[in-house]
């Protein structure tokens, strides 16, 4: 690692050491959770390994892990769980992750499922009030009736068993050491904190463990402890990864969501004795010269970028500019199409069928064919993909709000992780239990079972598990990869994941430009905006081509590796605090 870099390291560690009520659930237009601003970031070129991921905690430990021979997975594990401690709002054991993977020597892709599951005991009704009504965002969202049984650590814990080198214990004892010593509160967490904190003061662990004993909101630079998430690794370390799901911690954990003040769930201790994670086959897209690989179903993330994709393959991407509105129109158009299919035919597709040609070829040429360069659609509605079982299904109501994470990781003999982590919104249900937050992924169903007399896909099912927008993608050119990538951001990881592919295979910008670029996103009709950045300059321009504009902060959390000339270029996104690190 050059010298250079590692003064960067030192000195970041050492430093770092939206949310209206709605009357009704409403398509998820809202906000992620807010920037910290942007940072300068530079890309890192490596021979042998890199790991990327938020906080430079988490990379530190991963960056050992692959300098000890550590695999891909054997870092992925580490990275994981030290991300539970130092960017708890983020992601972590109550949650779940959806994990894209290349075995290097077998050549084979594969993904792995460790969505969040409804419980047995979950109606359809579940996020109705009495009336029959949607119950309002964070009604719902606050408490015990969101949270889902968790899949993170059953994905840890197959996941090494199936290809780590590494003994499973070593790898929790950084997490396990520096959660007994504390951490030092970074400016993105004290944010957050400060942000949320009338939801983080409503039950006593949040309120005990984000507050000081004053009860004010942690302040940057606190040095923060946790033992009981220490003595949860402590455990795990010694009876391994499936003792989370039938011992103590699965226990608290059912009694803490039951139990919850107001707002009580139905998780119960068959959810955790059945609980498995799926694997399953990847999605695959074309995009001219690449195939562009991610996660399927319950993630709409690969079949809506591929679609995006797909369509703008139509036009001429390559002959324009990253400043060219009419390109950035056919990517707003493209995507609001895709999200049309995405609103009306996405969900598990253990419990619903699905359109066989989401990502047809010809479909997606006539869908391309509606699109004008120049000029704005008015109007967009899902289409008619073919498929062998027609079902009439009316459109999703869902709202996704992050908070999530994206972790990349090439470990020396090529092996490749691209994985996407969350507990859903920022600080999830907002309880703690075992030292760790537990999820909210059950609000990512729609809230409506039926519309017009028609079924919702995406709707409450007992066992179902929530579509996702995460997009831990990986792209290949022939039989090679050249790209991993993904991102949090709610719905809008879609169009972060799509423009960075955009501008790193058409319009040849270097992975760190790609990533650093002002983001646009259009998803239901109003095309999004991030403020602060050159792009605020083009909401007339868009205005006049069509669009209804809106100024917004919107915080992608890419981070990415590039395969370029037999070197490793790592790549972390200026809106958050990661880097990459590799030898």
């Amino acid at each position: 690692m050059p010298f250079s870099f590692k003064l960067i390291l030192i000195a970041f560690v050492s430093l770092s050491l939206i949310h209206p009520v709605y009357a009704q659930q409403i398509s998820d237009a809202n906000a992620p959770e807010s920037a910290g601003g942007f940072s300068g970031k530079k890309a890192l070129v490596a021979d042998q390994f890199m790991v990327v991921a938020a906080h430079p905690r988490a990379v530190a430990v991963g960056y050992q892990v692959l300098k000890q021979g550590g695999s891909a997975i054997d870092a992925m594990v580490a990275v994981q769980v030290m991300l539970g401690l130092v960017e708890p709002q983020s992601s972590g054991l109550g949650g779940g992750a959806l994990l894209v993977y290349y075995h290097a020597n077998t050549q084979t892709l594969t993904t792995f499922d460790g969505r969040e599951t409804a419980p047995l005991q979950a109606s359809p009704e579940l996020f109705l009030d009495a009336a029959g009504k949607p119950l309002s965002f964070f009604d719902a969202v606050v408490g015990g009736r969101s949270v889902g049984t968790p899949g993170t650590v059953k994905l840890l814990g197959d996941l090494h068993q199936a290809y780590g080198r590494r003994p499973w214990a070593e790898l929790l004892k950084p997490t396990i050491s520096l959660a007994k010593k504390g951490f030092v509160v970074s400016p993105r967490l004290a944010g957050a904190i400060a942000n949320d904190q009338q939801r983080l003061s409503r039950y006593p662990q949040t309120r005990e463990y984000f507050f000081t004993a004053a009860g004010k909101p942690l302040p940057q630079g606190y040095r923060l402890k946790n033992i009981s998430y220490a003595r949860s690794l402590e455990t795990l370390a010694k009876k391994g990864a499936d003792y989370f799901y039938t011992g103590p911690i699965a226990q608290s954990i059912i009694r803490q969501v039951n139990t919850a003040a107001d707002n009580p769930g139905v998780l119960s201790q068959r959810d955790f004795d059945i609980y498995t994670v799926k694997q399953r086959q990847a999605v695959c897209a074309p995009y001219k010269a690449y195939r562009v690989c991610g996660m399927g179903p319950p993630s709409s993330g690969a079949l809506t970028i591929g679609q995006i994709l797909g369509m703008v393959s139509h036009f001429d991407l390559h002959t324009k500019s990253p400043d060219d509105l009419v390109a950035w129109q056919v990517i707003g158009d493209a995507s609001r199409l895709a999200f049309a299919d995405r609103g009306r035919y996405m969900a598990d597709t253990d419990f619903v069928p699905m359109p066989e040609g989401l990502l047809d070829k010809d479909y997606l040429q006539q869908r391309a064919q509606l699109i004008v360069p120049g000029q704005a659609l008015a109007q967009v509605q899902a289409g008619s993909p073919p498929w062998a079982l027609p079902l009439t299904l009316a459109d999703d109501e869902s709202l996704e709000l992050p908070s999530t994470t994206h972790i990349s990781i090439v470990d020396a003999d090529g092996n490749i992780v691209s994985m996407t982590s969350t507990i859903e919104n920022g600080f999830g249900s907002r309880l703690m239990s075992n030292g760790f937050l537990l999820n909210n992924e059950l609000t990512d169903f729609s809230f409506r079972t039926h519309k017009d007399g028609y079924p919702i896909a995406n709707r409450v099912e007992p066992g179902k598990r929530p579509r996702s927008s995460m997009a831990p993608t990986i792209v290949f050119k022939g039989d090679q990869p050249i790209l991993v990538i993904g991102s949090p951001g709610g719905s809008r990881i879609i169009g972060y994941v799509a423009s960075t592919i955009i501008a790193y295979l058409d319009w040849k910008l270097p992975l760190q430009e790609a990533i650093n670029l002002p983001h646009l996103v259009n998803r239901f009709g109003t095309y999004d905006v991030e403020q602060g950045t050159v792009a605020e300059q083009w909401k007339t321009g868009l205005e006049e081509l069509g669009f209804t504009v809106s100024i917004r902060d919107l915080n992608s959390g890419l981070h990415g590796i590039a395969f370029e000339q037999g070197k490793l270029v790592g790549a972390a996104d200026p809106r958050r605090e990661g880097l990459a690190m590799g030898d």
